[in-house]
């Protein structure tokens, strides 16, 4: 209890809104924990830290923690942090978004991050929703699920957010669950020190907006559901094909040191100031 007591003053700003604005049976407060909980076992100096969040519920991380931190236009938090790594490159440069800011409204920048390979930590908080702006569906939400413009059901496929980040060539790839918190933890670490684009995607409740239409009956059903539903990323290979349906891999999936971005620039400059 003294350590958690500690963290929560040295990495919290505490005349920001606290207690939180989070709605109760949200997951965002546990990646909240998580990240502060992984920066300080990593050693990495605060000031050494820049935090960049998009709009959403995932966006008051940024008004919460107590680093250098930007709270960017909808879907632009990539644009923002890439800006910032490029000018910075030595700093641990960090992204927040929702499903929603990142592979909506923010897609074609996600996708382009992740391509150049830009040494940005990319934390997806996905709920499968617009959990902030009315319960709108977004890139992530299942087919057939009800959101406030989706009233019959979700007619369009979801995106895979591991399979398009590796796809666009990231060198990090990975998924975790708010309910599986050790694996998200050891996620976060190797994501932030990890060359190159890091995607660790977070499957994280959102009751209110989400769960509650979709048969959900209490915030603790759908932490069942994610302890039900999520499994190995080893354990999920060995499955049979058809026994695969339904269970989500949680792991790491593309482990990558190919040179980022700003390794290849500052590469280039130099190169080109000796004429």
């Amino acid at each position: 209890m003294a350590e958690v007591t500690q963290l929560i003053h040295e990495y919290l700003r505490h005349d920001k809104k606290f207690p939180h604005v989070l709605c109760p049976g949200c997951g965002h407060g546990i990646l909240l924990g998580s990240l502060i909980r992984s920066v300080h076992a990593l050693g990495i100096p605060k000031d050494d830290v820049a935090l960049v969040a998009g709009i959403g519920c995932s966006g008051r991380v940024a008004v919460y923690v107590d680093f250098n931190t930007v709270h960017a236009v909808h879907g632009r938090a990539l644009t923002v942090a890439t800006g910032i790594k490029m000018a910075k490159p030595d700093m641990h440069v960090i992204v927040v978004q929702g499903d929603g800011d990142a592979l909506s409204i923010g897609g074609n920048h996600f996708i382009h991050a992740a391509r150049r390979n830009i040494g940005l930590t990319v934390l997806v908080l996905n709920n499968f929703i617009y959990g902030m702006t009315g319960g709108q569906c977004s890139s992530a939400t299942p087919l057939g699920c009800w959101s406030t413009t989706t009233p019959y059901g979700q007619m369009e496929k979801s995106f895979d957010f591991v399979e398009m980040t590796r796809a666009a060539g990231a060198n990090f790839v990975s998924r975790g669950t708010v309910f599986h918190v050790k694996t998200l933890d050891k996620l976060v670490r190797q994501a932030l020190v990890h060359p190159g684009f890091s995607l660790v995607e977070v499957l994280t409740p959102c009751h209110t907006q989400f769960g509650r239409k979709n048969k959900f009956k209490s915030p603790v059903d759908m932490y069942q559901w994610l302890k039900k539903t999520a499994m190995p990323l080893e354990a999920y290979e060995k499955l049979d094909p058809d026994k695969r349906a339904g269970r989500i891999p949680i792991g790491v999936f593309v482990d990558n040191h190919e040179p980022a971005l700003e390794t290849r620039y500052a590469a280039m400059r130099a190169k080109l100031a000796k004429g």
